[in-house]
């Protein structure tokens, strides 16, 4: 268990340093992708949320959707650059106005933990497809069925927690994706089944993994924001 003090400003040094690392994948130099193993978690002192950390090659790592959830940062892609904003000092009061505080429904906090498994869960499936391909691993039924149910079993979770209606709308986004990368991973296995060999290259310009990945990030957006947003790369 690793904790960040929350008495004063948080060091962007140490955010960053955390948020270069996230999203690291744990595989093997030599045999199938092997699964990253969790080792702990990570809070910031005074806080009641926290995030997974993983353990590999002997270094802890955070995911950088779960770093910005506690730290109450956002998350934006731009091209191939992350940029995460964190809060900004408190300002003075400002005189309270008359008219009503509309407030926009948030995502459930039991959702948002679980919907981030998820997308780890896809993340991850990917990653070790990628891996596989560009080094010329056979892609087998019996290896990515394996990843498939761990995926599955998570989305599962995700969709029995949630319970409001953005939790609802957003569930039906990560329903897509997962469906989006188990049509990927088919065509893969097919290629593979059929050539026993696939070119290393072959997710350039692939349109369905570029689809993958711009749902990925606005799921991954939502969940720093607690607020949910249609996004066309999901359908």
């Amino acid at each position: 268990m690793m904790n960040l003090s929350a008495r004063g400003p948080i060091r962007l040094t140490m955010l960053l340093a955390l948020a270069a690392v996230a999203g690291a994948q744990a595989t093997q130099t030599s045999g199938t992708p092997q699964a990253t193993q969790t080792s702990g978690s990570l809070t910031i002192a005074g806080q009641p949320d926290q995030a997974t950390l993983l353990r590999l090659n002997g270094k802890s790592y955070v995911d950088i959707e779960s770093l910005a959830r506690i730290t109450h940062g956002s998350i934006k892609f731009q091209g191939s650059q992350t940029i995460l904003t964190l809060p900004g000092p408190v300002s003075a009061p400002v005189q309270a106005s008359s008219a009503p505080l509309i407030r926009t429904p948030q995502l459930s906090g039991g959702f948002l933990s679980a919907e981030i498994e998820a997308l780890t869960g896809i993340r991850e499936w990917r990653a070790s497809l990628v891996y596989a391909i560009q080094n010329n691993y056979p892609v087998t039924d019996s290896w990515v069925s394996g990843l498939r149910r761990s995926t599955d079993a998570k989305l599962q979770l995700a969709i029995a927690a949630a319970v409001t209606d953005p939790d609802q709308k957003a569930v039906e986004l990560l329903k897509n994706e997962f469906t989006n990368m188990q049509l990927m991973s088919d065509q893969f296995l097919a290629m593979h089944t059929k050539a026993n060999y696939i070119a290393p290259d072959s997710f350039d310009n692939n349109s369905l993994d570029q689809k993958i990945l711009g749902c990925a990030r606005a799921l991954a957006s939502m969940a720093a924001t607690k607020e949910y947003q249609d996004e066309a790369s999901c359908h």
